[in-house]
């Protein structure tokens, strides 16, 4: 810049005489000055969740009231995110000491044989999902900082029994690949200030037919008033709405 253009920017008012005394040293003006992150931007990496749908403002309102809830409903309701949004904002807030993810190590479908690894490495690709939702609501530096301190959890349905889960926020996903006994076991892991949220669609299961337990645990635990049994539509999905169309007639 020359030392003209520098003397008419004063005239102007952009810059004092001591800025450009020294011209190799100069600051850019305040009102010309340009930031990539705009104004509106949250600076939390936690977004604020809303409900998209009736249904999903119903699952939410129950996990707020209820201990223990089941959310059944079809692929794309986001079910397994709001759970673990909430295990989240529970979290955070103070009002749990921990977070319990489980859900069973079964195929879709086919047998993808025996994995390579100890066991923590044999097990990541059926807990992939989870790591997914949590990803989403925190950092994954904060994910593995948390679970390095045991402030999350994440096990196979498999390593729950003889556990009393005390406060805690439990979330038991792809719960339509348990059986009834598998089922009855994990709701009576169930401790002091803790909260429980089962998801599973029974329509979806990869069990053989009638072995699910899912649709029958509902079936009996709707008529207590102290559980909450959310049951999702097609009109909740908040995937492709192509997700929807496919649904209604598969």
């Amino acid at each position: 810049m020359t030392k003209r253009a520098l003397k008419r920017m004063v005239r102007e008012g952009e810059f004092s005489t001591a800025e450009f005394a020294d011209a190799k040293i100069r600051r850019l003006p305040v009102e010309r000055g340009w930031s990539p992150m705009p104004e509106e931007r949250e600076q939390g990496y936690l977004k604020t969740i809303k409900p998209k749908s009736g249904g999903q403002a119903a699952l939410m309102e129950a996990i707020d009231q209820k201990n223990l809830v089941l959310a059944l409903g079809p692929a794309g309701t986001g079910k397994t995110y709001l759970a673990i949004a909430k295990a989240v904002e529970a979290l955070e807030a103070g009002r749990v000491g921990r977070i319990v993810l489980s859900r069973p190590a079964i195929e879709a479908g086919e047998s993808i044989g025996y994995l390579p690894g100890d066991m923590e490495e044999k097990l990541a690709p059926y807990l992939r999902p989870l790591y997914d939702a949590l990803s989403d609501r925190l950092s994954m530096k904060r994910v593995k900082s948390l679970m390095a301190e045991g402030l999350i959890e994440i096990a196979p349905v498999g390593f729950m029994r003889g556990r009393t889960l005390n406060n805690a926020f439990v979330v038991i996903d792809e719960a339509q690949n348990c059986t009834y006994v598998q089922l009855k076991m994990l709701l009576t892991r169930l401790g002091w200030n803790s909260t429980m949220v089962v998801t599973g669609d029974p329509q979806q299961s990869d069990l053989l037919p009638g072995v699910s337990g899912l649709g029958d645990v509902a079936d009996h635990l709707e008529v207590l008033p102290n559980i909450a049994v959310v049951r999702l539509e097609d009109t909740d999905i908040v995937r492709h709405p192509l997700v929807a169309e496919m649904l209604g007639v598969l």
